[in-house]
């Protein structure tokens, strides 16, 4: 980044953030200490109103507004495509906020970074994946645990997932206190207080249902915060499969979630996952047909025998 660019990125911060120390600014733009003071001195003397103060660092003196810097095309596309993905996966409002702001966008780009703009925008394409059923019944749940969240009411839902020893889906009713939702892996996810576990939980939007907000409020725990969360991976079953090579593109592209690697070998492609237990993979195991063989743990091929011969029972 040369003198110029870096410049134009400290006043920047500086407006976003509202103070940093030279040392921030430092680290951020991987120059010394000493450079950034000559940054400032030079500031100052272009007439930008920065203002130091020892232990405190660098502000912009209150009242000053950078005007509107002009977008590159690569700047732009980001942005644009951007809001195509809030538009798709989020709920309508943030829907009509992303249009609008993609409006204002393209109304403050020069001519010749509008053309170029829409000649890269031209070959990248997000399909709308949101036309069915679920989907729409999802971004209307987002809508209704976004306002929940910032509201800070708690909510009421049923709540479906495969339970240990168990055959098929059960069902169970729970009361949250919603914190965040965070997107996984192509699925949105509920970070909330679990009223009947009484400690932190991870709910998959696809398996709530009778989603119902409250009117009695909540208060987040002391210490939360949604961008450290790490949710602890109790993923300790290894299962592996042999894949037929004539197959391994359409496996690999499934994107398994429980997928952990995928590597060919002289007789085939080994495919390792981590599980909670074998049932997550039965089903999907299934879809394969002979193409896949389980290598282990036997618990998993045992339960696709068990499978297989009600499967042949019922034709």
């Amino acid at each position: 980044m040369n003198k110029t660019d870096r410049m134009l990125a400290i006043v920047i911060e500086l407006q976003r953030k509202g103070g940093l120390r030279a040392e921030d600014l430092a680290a951020k733009y991987e120059t010394s200490i000493r450079t950034i003071y000559r940054d400032m001195q030079a500031l100052s003397e272009a007439g930008v109103p920065v203002a130091g103060a020892p232990g405190v660092g660098y502000s912009l003196m209150e009242g000053y507004f950078l005007p509107p810097i002009s977008f590159t095309a690569e700047e732009a596309v980001a942005l644009l495509v951007g809001a195509d993905f809030v538009r798709m996966r989020l709920d309508t409002e943030y829907g009509a906020r992303a249009r609008s702001s993609q409006e204002k966008i393209e109304a403050i780009l020069t001519e010749n970074v509008r053309e170029e703009t829409a000649r890269v925008r031209s070959a990248i394409r997000l399909l709308n994946e949101s036309t069915g059923r679920t989907r729409i019944q999802e971004k209307e749940m987002f809508e209704q645990l976004r306002r929940a969240i910032l509201q800070k009411r708690k909510i009421y839902f049923r709540y479906s997932k495969i339970l240990p020893g168990q055959d098929g889906n059960r069902h169970s009713e729970r009361t949250a206190d919603p914190y965040g939702l965070v997107f996984s892996k192509g699925a949105w996810v509920l970070i909330a207080f679990c009223g009947l576990r009484r400690d932190i939980r991870h709910f998959r939007l696809s398996r709530m249902n009778e989603l119902d907000v409250l009117e009695e409020s909540f208060t987040i725990l002391p210490g939360f915060n949604l961008q450290d969360l790490r949710p602890p991976d109790d993923r300790n079953v290894t299962v592996q499969m042999l894949f037929d090579p004539s197959v391994w593109d359409h496996v690999q592209e499934s994107d398994n979630y429980y997928m952990e690697s995928f590597e060919p070998r002289e007789d085939g492609w080994l495919a390792t996952f981590s599980v909670r237990r074998v049932e997550e993979l039965l089903q999907w195991t299934l879809g394969w047909g002979a193409k896949v063989r389980v290598l282990e743990p036997e618990s998993l091929r045992q339960r696709l025998r068990e499978e297989i011969e009600d499967m042949r029972e019922r034709y």
